[in-house]
């Protein structure tokens, strides 16, 4: 028995009706009402909207682009569908409370870092942290205390923060009591980019035993925890908050997240409050929809619906591990990695002469795969509902495809030797808000030794090393 087979043995769960999405129901009998509309959006519920967009999405996206009628709900005082809707997802998900995100996840981490820190105070997190953590920094003026991920030169990728990374957060928290200060939160990401997940577990013992909060970027993780062969969630491993984008795996529509708060050690009203602050007055009720839609979807069959999706992934790492010359990220990559998300494809091109960008410009160009993501030595592949099996055998053959062109020499790249790594002597001259509001100048390369640098030095916005 293959190993994807194996995922399937056993029975299925039962399906049973559930009830129609609080949210999309009133949206969709919103849209319905015969009635004339003299307030915004100046489409009017279709009957302007431009012809060039509507000759390619149709008018049914404008007719249900509603603005904060009363039979909506209000985002940041609900009491009819919206809340329905965010408690429903909070039973599934396993929150004490969620609120609906349509400023994506960079809003849930805006969010979770001012309700959980002051200006002036610390928060503990990796260099691999998204872009969003530094912005939040800004917005706040807290103050952070960096650590460094496992990180693997080879493939050029950052992974956990796992057993021996926590340590170096309780290093932290030690250093900082030796210096009179306290951390007032720990925030890691959780899975990364490629699909690699921390220990949360020991993370949220040492944060807790600390008497501060987890709080989790799992804005690659909406997934995590539906599936016995899928890692478990933040949530269910004790972290405080987690943010997750519901758009990447889940079905939601692109920019629509969920924050995701657990226990009491984090101020509720806070968070309400930082949310209404830093969202637009005007969310839309289409991305507000998706995500009850999206939770509509999931609850059909949790413990089930990402079989298929599941053996399509095993299906492809069996296949793509016998393609001569191209190597597959696994949890060996990082000796310390709790665990690894089976959705997440990173294929390593290196051993062909080709960089991750020479790969997929080839893949791209001459064969219409797409992947997710593209780095100097590799390229990292998606797997969600939507992959089928014919997707898969595409991109298998794409593989190969490359694997014979470079044997032949019919194609030739360029691929650095796999030995740059982080800055790990770098020190932080400045808070990030005092930087950002400093007045700066562009210089040469060979000017900079000794100098302030005034902004992030990163290789992709949602992932740096600096």
């Amino acid at each position: 028995m293959s190993t994807h087979d194996s995922i399937n043995k056993g029975l299925r769960e039962i399906v049973l009706p559930s009830p129609p999405p609080p949210l999309v129901s009133a949206l969709k009998a919103a849209a319905e009402q015969n009635v004339v509309s003299f307030h915004f959006p100046g489409h009017n519920r279709g009957r302007a909207a431009p012809s060039s967009l509507a000759g390619v999405i149709g008018i049914d996206p404008f007719r249900h682009d509603l603005p904060e009628l009363p039979e909506l709900d209000n985002l940041f005082s609900p009491e009819g569908p919206i809340l329905d809707a965010q408690k429903q997802a909070a039973e599934l998900f396993g929150s004490s409370e969620t609120w609906f995100l349509v400023g994506g996840t960079t809003c849930g981490i805006h969010a979770a870092i001012m309700a959980t820190c002051s200006p002036g105070d610390t928060l503990i997190l990796p260099r691999n942290s998204h872009l969003s953590a530094t912005s939040a920094m800004v917005l706040s003026g807290v103050v952070p205390k960096y650590i460094m991920p496992e990180y693997n030169s080879e493939w050029g990728i950052a992974g956990s923060v796992d057993v021996a990374q926590a340590s170096r957060v309780e290093k932290a928290l030690s250093d900082l009591e030796n210096e009179g200060r306290k951390a007032a939160a720990v925030l890691v990401t959780s899975p990364t980019y490629q699909g690699v997940c921390s220990n949360i577990y020991e993370l949220s013992r040492l944060s807790h035993s600390c008497g501060i909060p987890l709080i989790v970027d799992e804005a690659h993780g909406a997934h995590l925890g539906f599936h016995s062969h899928l890692p478990a969630s933040a949530l269910q491993q004790g972290a405080d908050i987690a943010v997750q984008s519901t758009h990447k795996v889940l079905c939601s529509l692109t920019q629509s997240s969920m924050l995701h708060m657990s226990g009491s050690i984090v101020d509720r009203e806070r968070i309400c409050k930082c949310l209404q602050t830093l969202t637009s007055t005007s969310p839309s009720y289409l991305l507000l929809a998706s995500l009850d839609a999206a939770r509509a979807q999931l609850s059909e069959n949790p413990g089930a619906i990402f079989i298929r999706s599941i053996d399509l992934s095993v299906m492809a790492k069996e296949l793509i591990e016998e393609v001569p010359g191209v190597t597959l990220l696994d949890s060996s990559s990082f000796p310390n990695c709790s665990t690894m998300d089976l959705l997440r494809l990173t294929v390593g091109f290196w051993q062909l002469g080709l960089s991750g960008y020479e790969a997929d410009e080839i893949l791209d160009r001459d064969l219409g795969i797409v992947c997710e993501l593209v780095g100097s030595r590799c390229m990292t592949f998606a797997l969600n509902l939507g992959t089928h099996k014919e997707h898969v055998q595409r991109l298998v053959s794409g593989i190969k495809y490359l694997s014979v062109a470079s044997a032949a020499k019919s194609i030739e790249g360029t691929v650095n030797n796999g030995d740059l790594g982080p800055f790990v002597d770098i020190e932080m001259a400045m808070s990030p808000r005092d930087a950002f509001f400093m007045s700066k100048r562009k210089a040469s390369i060979e000017e900079c030794p000794a100098k302030i640098c005034g902004e992030l030095i990163c290789p992709y916005p949602r992932e740096f090393l600096c």
